[in-house]
């Protein structure tokens, strides 16, 4: 049960911090991504149903990070 949980918050929050660390949205997502990529290799997401958890909080994190750059473009 915890994994879900953290599933459903984790890769969210990882692309935005990662966006704010690097200020491109893109990376954010690919180190994010590479993360999970490790995390599966290493057996610790185990079923699909994790696998597409984690997809679709990188979708919001990603959805949430490039509106956050697209305010911060406005602004300057």
């Amino acid at each position: 049960m915890s994994k879900i949980i953290l599933g459903i918050f984790l890769p969210g929050l990882l692309v935005i911090l990662f966006t704010r660390v690097t200020y491109n949205h893109y990376v954010g997502l690919i180190l994010t991504v590479a993360l999970i990529a490790a995390s599966v290799s290493k057996g610790y997401t185990d079923s699909w149903g994790l696998i597409v958890v984690d997809a679709a909080s990188l979708t919001v994190g990603f959805w949430y990070s490039n509106r956050m750059m697209n305010k911060a473009k406005q602004k300057t």
